[in-house]
């Protein structure tokens, strides 16, 4: 089954198959931990659940999860314990390193896997040496910012399973308080702002709100935010970024016939699309 579904991918070079294969791995533990109660805890958002649920192009490596309900003693073992069950069917020897904080509202463990690479056929992965460990980092944040809205999606591989996800617009919402109180610049967050203002996303601006006076420079400050706000903050964004520089952190996660396209990146290109965004609440 998972060679069937690695061989539908297309895979034109090394990184594409070892990104495939993360993404195989992805689906089977959303589809394990639907079938205990995660989802009735918690919801999918990031990267990964755009690019599985609602179409972004590029690959993701983070499993990235939220409370419904703020809950400091929440306790990820279980889910983990439901993962590990799942992909041992499938072949897989899970080693899970916790890398949770005791000061952190963030749950977070890594993955790991070197066994799959053993037992499916690989055209350009490993080639050239051993295949790398498959590594995902899972992560819950057990005191979500209020105002999100969710949805209820479906996978149907490896079986047909349930998943709670934040709504196209929540997730917009949760880029674009990356975008603007991440530490460090990250160009897959860029990648994706490209992605949401093409398919003329709405924004959450209430999830947004609260997520900004939660973490980052407007922390417990009453602002309003709204698109106007929100467009100012942006341009400036942008303005100050060094394109060439982050466009070099998406190339691993695209397939090849969308690297031409990095060329582009630059000031103009971000706030013609920064311009897309609706002057709405």
């Amino acid at each position: 089954m998972i060679q069937e579904k690695l061989d539908s991918y297309g895979c034109k070079t090394a990184i594409e198959e070892e990104q495939a294969i993360r993404e195989i791995t992805q689906e089977i533990a959303l589809a394990a931990l639907g079938r205990t109660d995660f989802f009735n805890n918690a919801i999918f958002h990031g990267g990964t659940c755009l690019r599985i649920f609602y179409g972004l192009n590029r690959f993701s490596e983070d499993m990235d999860f939220v409370l419904r309900q703020p809950n400091s003693n929440f306790d990820l073992k279980p889910s983990l314990n439901a993962l590990i069950l799942e992909l041992e069917a499938y072949g897989y020897r899970i080693e899970i390193v916790d890398r949770t904080s005791s000061r952190s509202a963030i749950k977070k463990a890594f993955l790991k896997d070197n066994s799959l690479g053993k037992l499916i056929k690989l055209h350009f992965a490993g080639q050239k040496g051993p295949l790398r460990k498959i590594q995902i980092k899972f992560e819950v944040d057990t005191n979500p910012p209020p105002g999100g809205a969710i949805e209820q999606k479906y996978l149907d591989f490896p079986f047909i399973s349930s998943v709670i996800t934040y709504s196209p617009s929540s997730l917009f919402a949760g880029k674009i308080h990356a975008l603007l109180c991440r530490e460090y610049l990250k160009g897959r967050d860029w990648y994706d702002f490209l992605w949401y203002t093409a398919q003329k996303s709405l924004i959450n601006f209430e999830l947004l709100s609260s997520s900004l006076k939660q973490i980052g420079p407007w922390k417990n400050e009453n602002i309003k935010v709204d698109s106007i706000w929100l467009k100012e903050k942006l341009e400036n964004k942008i303005k100050s970024i060094n394109w060439h520089s982050i466009a070099e952190d998406v190339k691993r996660f695209i397939k090849t016939n969308e690297l031409p396209s990095l060329a582009l990146w630059s000031e103009s290109l971000f706030l013609n699309q920064l311009n897309k965004i609706k002057v709405n609440m």
